[in-house]
Parts: C-alpha cells; structure tokens; sequence
C-alpha cells in the first residue's frame, strides 16, 4: 500500500469553521420543557418505539415497499448484490482460526452453509493449501431440524482439553441468547437431563464463565428485579451441574442501579488450566466499573482505578491498562499506560508501594496507544497504534532479581502502514495469531512465537477487488479547537482535484474505538473499482490515540467529534478531493449520532448519508433497551442539566422544514436488541412530517451485527452502494 503523509504545520495552521450558530427560531419539535415528561409529550412518533406494535410494522411495510423500489429497482442493485456475496461467501476468505484443544476451530459460512459451520481440524492441517474440517455443528441443518432462526453468537470452551463448550445461538442475530453446552468429542449438545446433564440457559444477555467442569458462573436474568434498567444483570451466582438457575448460589452482588453492560465474572487460568484468579467487574457507568477478586468464597475490592482494562493475569501478577491516572504512593502512573500489580497488593485498602508494584511495563508516546493486549504465560504483546497505524511488541520481564523486575519491549516486525490485530492465543503453545491488512492490502494472518519472536505467515488472502488504480494519503487538519485531526483518503491516482470524485466519508467517533487501516473488499468492488473514493476521519471519541482522545469528546463535550468531522469534510473540499455535490457520509451504531448531527448541522456539506443501526434520539435514548448502559458516554438527558447539552445538538428535535437536506437512507434491523429500532423510525418519519425526501429500510432479521447470513448482508450492501452511487454518482 502507498501512503502519503501530509501533515499541516503548526504555525500555519487555519482553524477548521466552527458549528454554524443556531436559527433564532428553535426547531418546531425541540421541546420547552426537557423533563423526561416534556420530552415525552413533544414527540409524535411514540408509537413506533413498539418493536413490532401495528402502527410500528405498518409504517415499516409502507417505508420499505417505497425505499426497496428505488433501490433493487436501480439496474446497478442485482450486480451489486451478486459481487457483494461473491465476496462474502468467497472460499478463498481466510477463515478465522481459534485454538480448539489440540487443533483449530473456525466458523465458516458460504453459498451451501449461509447459516454456516462450526469445524475444526489440526493445526498442521490448517496450515495447508487444502485443510481437512471435521463439521462440529452445522447451523443450517440445526436450525431446520428446529424450526429456529439460529444465529451462531461463538463457543466458550473449558481449558485445557477445551472438549465441553458452552455454544451461544441467538434467534434471528439478537443479542440475547440460548446457551447450551456441547461436546466436541461427541459431537453433539450434552443432554440436559439428570444430575450429569449439560448446562442450558434460556434466552438472555448472559455473562458467564467455566469456573471448572461441572460449575459455572452466570450473571443473566434470575427473575424479577434481578436487572439493571438497561436489561443487563447486577448478581453474579454459581450453578453447578445438574441444577436450574433457581437453585444457584449466589456469589456476588452489584446494584441494581448499576450502569454499563451488567456484571461479569472472569475466570483467568495459567496454561495447564489451572485457575490464578476469580474477577467480577462491577459497571457503575458505561466506562466506570469496581473490580472485585473471589477470594476464599468472598468477593474483596481490588484497589484500582475505576477506568482501566483488565487484561489478565501472569502468575499472581494482574495486568491492565489505565484509562484514568492512577494515584498511588510516590507519584501517579498515567492514563494509557499498560501496568502490572500483585493481586496481594491490590486486596489491601492502602496500596503500600514496593519497587516494582505496581509496575509500568509500557508508557505510550503521544501519538501512540494501546490497541490489543494478550497475556501469555510469561510474556504480554501488545499491539501499539503509532499515528493510526499498526506496531507489535512483545513485553518481557526480567526477573533476575524478583524484587527489582524490569520489562523489556521487543519489536516485531510487521508490515508498514497496515492495521495489525491480535487473534487467538495459546498459552500452552506460546502462540498467537497476528493478521495485519492494509486499506489496497489483503489480509494476511500469521502466527506469532512469543518466545522467540517469530512471525511465521500461515495465509495470505487474495485481492477481491482492482486496487492498481487508487493509492492512500493521510492528512490532518484543525478542528474548531485547534486540535490535529488525522484523515486518511482512499482514491483514484488520477483523481482531477476538482472536487468532481464520489467521496464516502467514514466516522464514528465514540466508545475508545480506533478506525485503523483496514481492508473493506465489499467497498472495493462495489464503489473503488467504479471510480469512488473514501476517506475515513479518526476523530475525538474514538481509540486513536488512547483515552484522552476518548475522553475529550464525552457527554457535554460531544460536539467536538462532530466539528472534527466537519473540519475533515471542509478540508477534502479545500484540497478538491471532494465537493458537497459528490460527498457522502456512513454512520451505524453510534456512527449513526454522528451523521445524523451531520446532517442537521451541516446538510450543505454532504449530498448523501448512510445513517445504519442508529441513535437518534437522544433525549430519549435511555428510554429506549439498551440505552442507558451508555450514559457514561453522552449523558443522562433525565437530569436537566445534560438535557441541556444533548438537546441542542439531538437531531430527532433538532430536524426543520425549512431546511434543505439531502436526501438520506435510514436502515435499521427488527431484531436489534442493542441499539433500538424506534431511533431510526421516529427519524425518518419525522423526515417525511416535515416534506423532506428520505429513504427508510428496516431489515427484520440478524440483529445489530448484520450477521445472520451473507445473504441478508450482500443485499445490505448492495442497498447501500446503489443509495450511493445515486446520490454522488448519477
């Protein structure tokens, strides 16, 4: 891959326009009172907060027959779709490998197995061009046999043997799940039945662990008032074989006004299976959470900040990384930094700081961050980010004297400009895999010895698409703040600087979420090889350069992300990479915020938006399963005070009439369960209320990870490239 860098000079610098002032007159459905009452009885469109209310799914109906005319009745659609599966079901993909006891696992979908296939085969099997699989569990057949949308949601097997397997299966692609334990040596689901019967649990967003053979740790929903308010569970309890979860022990106790994604207990295990320590993370917020340690059949608070990052343990040692400054005795080890403590220190009330513990093992540099960390049995590695590109180290500690241990970083060698990313690791073998891409570069998947340091190539995925025709630069440009902004641009090398190139502008922008390089063949084929361009902005809110850029961007500081966006979007103008006539945006999850404040806040600098799985409302979205596990990130709109900040910038209340948009595609999914559909309802039927032209698709199977099947998703995409190539192409 070719990257240009191209950074602004300091001195030089021109500030990126601010967020235009608002209209003297407020918006016709931005509510006088922001009470949760107020908020409530200025919106209109209630009713389609019901998942599958009548109102709700006749609106639904109406708004797909209309949208899926315009886009599967466009003549590009049917070779969109074709190319998009082609790719997805492609059996030249690199399929994903986990250590599976003495071999590999991997879940494979294809044109015959769309539901798709848990196998496995040998490691030496894996390496070769033509890997024999043995099918542990087909999906497809399973689903038949039951008359059940089964979604694969993965498998937590019980080290070391890794033979009996706690499978997650989701209806329809939801969140919430069936567990069932299976036997990989049977290959079959354990049957339920007797004292030695396989542990089942019913539908639910279930956090749970092997704690050994025949017990578990399950923190889910134990009946009423067992819940926090965003539907995740606050009571962690033991079940042992045999029993129902009404008959499990209780172990571990959180609030129910707790916040976050739910208690979770974590068992951590040296590399002959045995268990170095039992922790339960308790959220207080969407980033805040307590961490506890099962010690001798009670739970003791470890003495740690409450925003950091367990990342495992090393004999009695715990590793993490910091999200906040650490204040211990003799100074303060800072946000970002990758630390290791003794678990015995931890437990005490005071931390009494020895030499070496707590220990920075690794300070990142100020455009460097933490990416991926995995704890082997006596080394860590680590992914460092360097300026949104992909550096690996392994740490290794000296213990020549253990009461002076010092760490030693070690660089591996992995390819330039590219985004590396850690798989699966064996602490028994001393292995992990490493796959490293680049924006034109394939996938390329290695194996790394952490004792010796070797990256040994296992497969290198073929080119999907054309990439001789387009090269990658990286720029930066000041956002309304002066703060640096990094982009990177994927176009044609012959691209005129006239602003006359079909741009799709990337974002996201929340939850310490990078966007490194990465390799997006659907995108390639559909929109590269036909002469588009895309850039992908790294703005505050995300992981780029560790939490202080996350953090920089968090509730009444929002609309910093959504100004580093409009600085990226004016700066492609300048540069006459793209024009407003011929630049789009695409936005999902909390993507969806960002491009929807885009829109409302700056509809003169795009032409198009593909707004996917979004939040919208945000002076409602607590109210809305599973929003207020995010209000550590944007805010409690209940409390007056926040309701302030968020409402002026909530693009539901903040849509006009008069106000000329561009015309935008909204799609969302039934059966998504995290983020709600009524966000994306309510939008474009505000849309509609107010006479602006808009598309709305909901689909109504494979829940907020679009990962049902490559069927549903290849028309997914295909949806999406055709909105585009009509917005910015046509």
């Amino acid at each position: 891959m070719r990257i240009q860098t191209l950074m602004a000079v300091t001195a030089l610098m021109v500030f990126a326009a601010p967020a235009p002032a608002l209209a003297q007159t407020p918006p016709p459905h931005l509510p006088a009172d922001l009470s949760p009452a107020g908020v409530r009885a200025a919106d209109d469109h209630l009713a389609l907060e019901a998942v599958e209310g009548t109102e709700a799914m006749a609106f639904v109906r109406a708004e797909n027959e209309r949208s899926l005319a315009a886009l599967t009745g466009d003549p590009r659609y049917e070779t969109f779709r074709q190319q998009a599966f082609d790719i997805l079901s492609s059996t030249a993909r690199i399929p994903t490998p986990a250590f599976l006891g003495d071999g590999i696992g991997n879940f494979w979908q294809d044109a015959t197995n769309p539901k798709g296939l848990w196998r496995r085969t040998t490691l030496d099997s894996y390496r070769s061009a033509t890997p024999m699989w043995e099918t542990l569990i087909d999906i497809d057949a399973l689903s038949r046999a039951e008359g059940r949308d089964w979604v694969w949601k993965g498998a937590n097997c019980l080290a070391p043997d890794e033979t009996r397997c706690l499978v997650s299966l989701s209806e329809g692609g939801k969140d919430a799940v069936v567990v069932r334990e299976f036997d990989t040596t049977t290959r079959a689901f354990v049957p339920a039945q007797g004292r030695d019967g396989g542990f089942v649990l019913p539908e639910g967003k279930h956090r749970l662990s092997w704690l050994d053979r025949d017990t578990l740790l399950v923190a889910t929903d134990f009946g009423p008032g067992t819940l926090t308010e965003s539907g995740y569970p606050y009571i962690v309890k033991s079940l042992s074989r045999g029993r129902t979860l009404a008959q499990a022990t209780e172990v571990y106790r959180g609030e129910q006004g707790d916040g976050g994604y739910g208690v979770s207990p974590a068992v951590y295990r040296d590399k002959d299976g045995v268990v170095e320590a039992v922790l339960f993370s308790r959220p207080l917020d969407t980033f805040r959470a307590q961490t506890w340690q099962w010690v001798d059949g009670r739970a003791v608070r470890l003495n740690l900040p409450e925003r950091v990052a367990v990342q495992g343990t090393m004999g009695t040692q715990l590793i993490v990384s910091l999200e906040e400054p650490w204040v211990i005795p003799g100074g303060t080890l800072p946000a970002g930094d990758l630390v290791a403590a003794s678990l015995t220190t931890l437990q005490q009330p005071e931390i009494v700081r020895s030499d070496n513990d707590p220990q920075v093992i690794f300070h990142p540099g100020t455009r460097q961050s933490l990416q991926d960390t995995t704890v082997m049995s006596d080394r860590i590695v680590s992914v460092v980010s360097d300026n949104v590109v992909g550096t690996l180290k392994v740490f290794t500690p000296d213990t020549t004297d253990p009461t002076h241990i010092r760490w030693h970083a070690t660089g591996i060698d992995v390819p330039a400009n590219s985004a590396v990313a850690l798989g699966d690791a064996s602490r028994s073998r001393g292995a992990v895999f490493v796959s490293s891409q680049g924006f034109l570069t394939p996938p390329t998947l290695s194996l790394a010895d952490v004792a010796t340091g070797e990256l040994g190539q296992v497969r290198q995925a073929p080119a999907q698409f054309d990439a001789t025709t387009h090269g990658v630069e990286q720029f930066e440009v000041a956002s309304t703040d002066g703060t640096m902004i990094p982009y990177f641009v994927v176009r044609p090398v012959n691209a005129p600087r006239d602003g006359s190139t079909p741009t799709v502008l990337f974002g996201y922008g929340g939850f310490q979420i990078a966007f490194p390089p990465a390799y997006k063949p659907e995108l390639g084929k559909l929109w590269l090889e036909n002469g588009g361009a895309y850039v992908v902005a790294n703005i505050r809110g995300g992981g780029e350069f560790g939490p202080a850029w996350h953090q920089a961007a968090l509730r009444e500081n929002r609309q910093l992300a959504f100004d580093d966006f409009a600085a990226v979007a004016r700066d492609l103008q300048t540069r006459g990479i793209a024009s407003a006539r011929h630049l789009g945006i695409y936005g999902r999850s909390n993507g969806g915020v960002l491009t929807s404040v885009s829109i409302t806040q700056h509809p003169d600098l795009f032409n198009a938006a593909v707004i996917e799985s979004p939040l919208i409302d945000m002076l409602r979205y607590p109210d809305l399963p599973a929003g207020a596990s995010w209000i550590g990130e944007y805010g409690d709109p209940r409390i007056p005070g926040d309701a302030a900040f968020i409402a002026r910038y909530s693009a539901y209340q903040q849509l006009r009439p008069e106000t000329d948009y561009p015309r935008v595609y909204i799609t969302t999914n039934t059966r998504d369960d995290r983020v709600h559909p009524g966000h994306a309802r309510k939008f474009a039927a505000r849309l509609g209320d107010q006479g602006h032209d808009h598309l709305y698709y909901e689909e109504t199977s494979g829940g907020h990870s679009n990962d049902a099947d490559p069927v549903a998703n290849a028309r997914r995409w295909a949806r999406h490239y055709v909105y585009l190539s009509q917005q910015l192409m046509d």
